[in-house]
């Protein structure tokens, strides 16, 4: 009876998360707004029903993608950041770069964020259902905090301007960034992206870390 217990809750983790993979998918091939939870099921081969027993709304389901799609995004991070880097200045580096492979290998999740961004927005979801991606997030913000005081401790990092400022000038300028070329938001110049974004990331490892 155990044992049937665990593969009928294994069985229904599967399931569960091929419908967020599935929706995952096509939020960022459709955008958000184009997408319903009919197309969902059926583009997962699955029945509504059991959709609806997963998620009771398609609000449900793109929170939940949400927080899958940058807790699984903050693990990757915190790998690479957790290298034994010498400095601060260098953790940096690494931060920049995850903008940099986002755009390189995963512009799904630069649109789906895009369109994710819009869609809580106008719909106006409470800040209660936005807790477990909010905390998420928070946990992002934390590991800029983390590479920002081991600059400040070890010298590499300029700590004059205040963290939040730095913070805030680093994500906005790369994430923002990366979304346009993602979504195609740009002027097509015929230059690569990639030498854009890292004549980018070269202007802030100028901006703030010392002796660069």
């Amino acid at each position: 009876m155990g044992f049937n217990a665990e593969t009928d809750a294994r069985r229904k983790a599967a399931t569960r998360q091929k419908i967020i993979e599935t929706g995952f998918r096509v939020f960022a091939e459709r955008t958000i707004d184009a997408v319903n939870l009919t197309e969902v099921a059926k583009a997962a081969g699955l029945g509504m029903a059991t959709v609806y027993r997963n998620f009771n709304s398609k609000t449900s389901l793109v929170l939940e993608i949400g927080t899958w799609v940058w807790s699984d995004y903050n693990s990757e991070n915190k790998k690479n950041l957790g290298r034994s880097c010498a400095t601060g200045g260098e953790e940096y580096e690494i931060y920049l770069d995850a903008f940099i492979d986002l755009y390189r290998n995963h512009r799904d999740v630069l649109r789906f964020n895009q369109f994710f961004n819009i869609y809580v927005q106008r719909e106006g979801i409470p800040q209660e259902m936005m807790r477990p991606y909010n905390d998420v997030i928070e946990a992002l913000v934390n590991r800029f905090h983390l590479t920002y005081e081991k600059g400040k401790a070890d010298g590499t990092l300029r700590t004059d301007e205040p963290e939040q400022e730095v913070f805030s000038k680093t994500i906005h300028l790369m994430l923002a960034a990366v979304t346009r070329y993602a979504v195609g938001l740009v002027y097509d110049s015929g230059i690569d992206p990639e030498k854009e974004l890292l004549f980018l990331k070269d202007m802030l490892m100028r901006a703030y870390v010392i002796g660069k």
